[in-house]
């Protein structure tokens, strides 16, 4: 990847914006800007943000319009299974176009994806836009047949255009969504990994997914003020798996609890590293 490409693409409401921009996006962006100081941050969006965060952020962005739905993300998969069926029900579609829309994105452009529940804490090292394609690998996880099995995560991507492993990564995303939560995205990029292991470089857990998404994980992030195993440069938050208030079998904490007081204040391991990229003079913030 040349220097040129160190740009950074971030994907946020493709579905209907009903509540304002929260404070921890407004976090991951600005952490991206003053941490990794990208040549340009590109934000792909249907359906824009609203309030005092967005505000804050929207002019250091490069706004992109999302229009057309990634050809072969089928909906019609969600009714095939009970997981599915449940992902439709939720509303947590959106996640699987993005799923899609980054790969293709990266294909054209080239440059570092990162889903928008990322704090960015060290500057990635030169050597991660030095290779063609770099993913990160995440704790392994419990297959099938009750074996463990590599997981290479999709939330942070450095990619050059018309990469290799993007490339089959995403013809095979297409043959194998079957409507679950990773079988065509984390789980397929394993196993491309495995057909195909010069194609992509993976970093080490640490570097993107330092706390595991587990009760455990969430715990140490937003509960406990953990220590930072060695060669983090950036949290992966799982968002997924707490912010809304009902959602309990990961931890208590929600996305209600995350205001600009508890960053400020809470002596916690995200609160900690988030609170630098808050501007003092800008208090009236919620």
């Amino acid at each position: 990847m040349t220097d040129d490409t160190r740009e950074f693409h971030f994907f946020f409401g493709l579905r209907v914006q009903n509540e304002p921009f929260h404070i921890l996006h407004y976090l991951c962006l600005e952490s991206c800007r003053q941490v990794n100081r990208p040549h340009k941050i590109h934000l792909h969006l249907r359906h824009r943000p609203y309030g005092i965060w967005w505000d804050r952020i929207v002019p250091h962005l490069q706004i992109h319009i999302v229009e057309d739905a990634p050809l072969a993300f089928d909906t019609a998969k969600y009714a095939d299974s009970a997981e599915g069926r449940n992902i439709a029900a939720s509303g947590f579609s959106y996640a699987h176009e993005a799923d899609f829309l980054r790969l293709q994105i990266l294909l054209k452009h080239g440059g570092v994806y990162a889903d928008m529940d990322t704090l960015f804490v060290r500057p990635y090292p030169d050597r991660f836009y030095a290779h063609e394609f770099l993913i990160g690998e995440e704790a392994a996880i419990v297959g099938n047949n009750g074996v463990l099995r590599p997981s290479l995560c999709n939330a942070v991507i450095f990619s050059r255009p018309q990469a290799r492993f993007a490339r089959e990564w995403l013809r095979r995303m297409g043959e194998v969504f079957d409507g679950t939560w990773n079988r065509h995205s984390c789980d397929e990029a394993a196993r491309v990994w495995s057909d195909e292991p010069l194609s992509a470089t993976v970093a080490p857990t640490a570097a993107f997914y330092p706390f595991a998404a587990t009760p455990i994980g969430i715990a140490s992030l937003f509960v406990q003020n953990a220590t930072l195993p060695r060669g983090v440069y950036s949290m992966h938050l799982w968002a997924h798996l707490w912010w809304q208030e009902k959602r309990i079998d990961f931890t208590l904490f929600h996305a209600g609890l995350l205001t600009d007081d508890y960053v400020r204040t809470a002596d916690t391991t995200y609160a900690k590293l988030a609170r630098r990229f808050l501007d003092d003079s800008f208090d009236d913030a919620s």
